[in-house]
């Protein structure tokens, strides 16, 4: 099971110099990534309005305890009959500048699956206030084999598609697409060999169908790679260990080779104090109660500058939750999120410098397409630019 919550760096945990080791290759890089960012916004010479794309990725686990032991089913069904209510009475009051219902992407276990209980979360899917996508925890008791992880894919993918009418198609047609979030943050053997095994995951994820992987940030965990805030490409081939340690951005102009890599927001958060000292902690966009939603907050996400080079006005903000954590449900789709969303539409709407718009992970990698191919103006219209998805046919 997924762990990571809000992170603080201030810790007397005796991993912390271990995880302070992990997270040097990224921490030495930030000053100069903060560098370029500032530079690129004293060059921008045109003002214009920006819209920020939020796009939730929802470790979706309804088998989840507190010791590790998976909930029966008829508790699972209990907790998604809980959330779905959750999500109708959020969807009906917060709406965005385009008039869509705020929405989580449910990257749900394939090693969970369970026919009567996915169904049920494609009722949600079928309401418009989310979409299904895949999640996967392997490599846990011993390192996994890439045909035992292609056939975990490949059934499940084609599970959701074929008898629950998820996931996507390109332009409607071929096989089926998905997103990815790794179990446990270890992708493409990131982890040191812990929850994966497999180094050609990633040329696999390729060819199954993946489009996006939406498993970062993952510091201070070991998996998290050099590189931070952005939505890029692997430098490395495929079939190589942690082939997404680098790589370019996604840019106007230029086809990027699938699948991309989007990542939430990574910033620090200087507001701390320890004796008047101020003591960092990382923001890495965990909705979580030990991290209260604040416009503060919403300036670090948007100070990640997370897009498509050439389009710097379409900002996508990729935060994630686990929606079964009980202490935290609250501030996934509850009071909490709902107060915060109003806030934010409420400052949109009355400074008129900026634009919310809710996305699932298949809207969001529809609209990276459409600013690398160059379209403008209102992100909203390109929704299904590229992929659509299965249930809308």
């Amino acid at each position: 099971m997924d762990l990571e919550r809000g992170i603080d760096l201030h810790s007397n945990s005796p991993h912390a110099l271990e995880r302070l080791r992990w997270s040097l290759p990224w921490l030495v890089r930030y000053p100069f990534w903060r560098l370029r960012e500032w530079i690129a916004t004293l060059r921008q010479t045109t003002a214009s309005v920006s819209h920020l794309i939020f796009v939730v990725a929802n470790h979706f686990e309804p088998a989840w305890s507190y010791d590790g032991v998976y909930l029966p089913w008829s508790e699972q069904q209990t907790r998604v009959d809980g959330w779905a209510k959750l999500a109708q009475a959020i969807g009906r009051s917060i709406k965005d500048h385009d008039g869509t219902p705020f929405r989580h992407t449910y990257f749900y276990p394939a090693e969970q699956y369970h026919a009567p209980l996915l169904e049920n979360i494609a009722g949600i899917q079928r309401e418009g206030l989310g979409e299904i996508e895949i999640h996967l925890h392997h490599g846990v008791d011993r390192p996994d084999t890439p045909l035992n992880l292609r056939k975990s894919l490949v059934d499940f993918r084609d599970r959701l598609a074929e008898e629950h009418k998820c996931l996507s198609r390109e332009l409607g047609s071929g096989s089926p697409k998905y997103a990815f979030v790794h179990g446990n943050l270890a992708l493409a053997n990131s982890a040191g060999g812990r929850f994966c095994g497999v180094d050609s995951e990633m040329q696999i994820l390729a060819e199954t169908g993946c489009y996006a992987d939406l498993t970062l940030p993952s510091a201070p965990d070991q998996s998290q790679v050099p590189r931070i805030n952005a939505i890029y490409q692997c430098r490395y081939p495929l079939n190589k260990k942690v082939p997404h340690r680098a790589g370019p951005n996604l840019k106007v102009g230029a086809k990027p080779e699938l699948p991309v890599i989007f990542t939430g927001p990574l910033v620090f958060d200087w507001r701390r104090r320890v004796y008047g000292l101020p003591i960092p902690r990382l923001d890495g966009g965990a909705l979580a109660s030990n991290y209260p939603l604040d416009l503060k907050r919403l300036e670090h996400w948007t100070s990640a500058r997370i897009g498509v080079a050439g389009r710097p006005d379409w900002i996508f903000i990729k935060l994630y939750c686990h929606g079964f954590f009980p202490s935290d449900q609250t501030v996934t789709i509850g009071e909490p999120m709902q107060r915060f969303m109003e806030q934010i539409l409420n400052l949109a709407e009355r400074e008129r410098h900026f634009k919310i718009h809710f996305a699932t992970a298949r809207e969001a990698f529809n609209l990276m397409m459409a600013a690398v191919d160059g379209r403008n103006g209102e992100p909203g219209k390109y929704r299904d630019y590229r992929l659509k998805a299965i249930m809308s046919e």
